[in-house]
């Protein structure tokens, strides 16, 4: 007979969250998991139960405070994230609908006695847009391709790496996409704008995050109009961890559409491993000047161990602030 306890490993396995995301409930009051005699968290079923509405709940993209209100009996902040999880569902079955015609006009010319070109055939499979660019220096000029345009992708490697010629490249290389270096300036733009940016600043202010400055102006960018894709520069720069952790939730829970995200972090805090999505990509730029690697993140991938060990609390971030790989001039 199975202990009717679980560990808080055990739990987010269960789950499918991060045993950091579970912290973070009970950080906010939305969970009270028992203790072992040892002082571990334990996991009952009703604690599971609870835990497991608080992550449904924010796949809808709720804040942990409108979490708070509707497990309180509000539901003032349902609307607005039913509304959008409508148009996500909405906006996937108008891609089905897509696809599904493409393969009966597929099967009309098979009927007709015309071969598909193989182009055709291939876009059912991988519908993405295709980024490809030759690597830049530390590189040797290799051609590098992104299959597939995430709404999420990170970017990491060690000091060196070359991970910010790679993401200054990849915005280049995307049409229309923008590189946000560390040198951030934004101003609104008009009212819409305005609206938006305030929308999502208080979203984030709800999950932990404090409004400074730099967050401000990260927001306010990311809200622009007309832009494919942002590359952005060490996104968590200026961002406490609570900022961090609360901006990595709401890149998640963008609305529907929304442009894609490439975000070069060597925060453990914002790259949560156990916590990244099927709709997220990590780029790993390593060490040796190695052709960049496109790593799964499940343990026991090829790469993964690599990218945790790029990974730091934003406190170890703090006090490495500035320094800069350094290569001696040559005798």
């Amino acid at each position: 007979m199975n202990h009717p306890y679980l560990s808080a490993a055990d739990a987010a396995r269960r789950l499918g969250v991060s045993a950091k995301a579970l912290r973070l409930y009970e950080d906010r009051g939305l969970l009270t998991p028992g203790r072992t005699p040892a002082g571990w968290r334990a996991y009952g079923p009703t604690d599971l139960a609870r835990a497991e509405e608080i992550a449904s709940l924010r796949k809808l993209g709720l804040s942990l405070t409108q979490v708070a209100s509707v497990l309180g009996g509000k539901t003032s902040g349902l609307e607005p994230a039913l509304a959008a999880h409508q148009a996500a569902l909405e906006s996937h079955l108008t891609q089905l609908t897509g696809t599904i015609d493409q393969v009966r006009s597929l099967r009309r010319q098979l009927a007709a006695g015309t071969t598909p070109a193989l182009s055709s055939l291939t876009r059912l499979q991988s519908p993405d847009r295709l980024t490809s660019f030759d690597l830049p220096w530390p590189w040797g000029g290799e051609h590098f391709e992104l299959s597939v345009h995430r709404p999420l992708t990170w970017i990491t490697g060690p000091l060196g790496s070359g991970k910010t010629r790679l993401a200054i490249r990849l915005a280049e290389a995307i049409p229309g996409g923008v590189f946000l270096g560390l040198d951030r300036r934004a101003a609104v733009t008009d009212d819409a704008h305005l609206a938006r940016v305030e929308r999502n600043i208080n979203w984030l202010t709800e999950d932990g995050a404090t409004r400074n400055d730099a967050l401000t102006t990260l927001i306010t960018l990311l809200g622009a109009e007309g832009s494919a894709a942002f590359v952005v520069d060490l996104i968590e720069q200026g961002l406490d961890e609570p900022t961090q952790l609360a901006l990595a939730a709401w890149l998640r829970l963008r609305e529907p559409g929304a442009r894609p995200i490439f975000a070069m972090t060597r925060s453990c805090a914002m790259l949560d491993l156990a916590a990244c999505g099927p709709d997220e990509t990590i780029i790993l730029c390593p060490a040796n000047h190695s052709m960049p690697l496109i790593v799964t993140p499940h343990a026991g991938s090829s790469g993964y161990e690599a990218v945790a060990t790029c990974l730091a609390p934003p406190d170890v971030r703090a006090r490495t602030e500035g320094i800069i790989a350094f290569r001696p001039p040559a005798a």
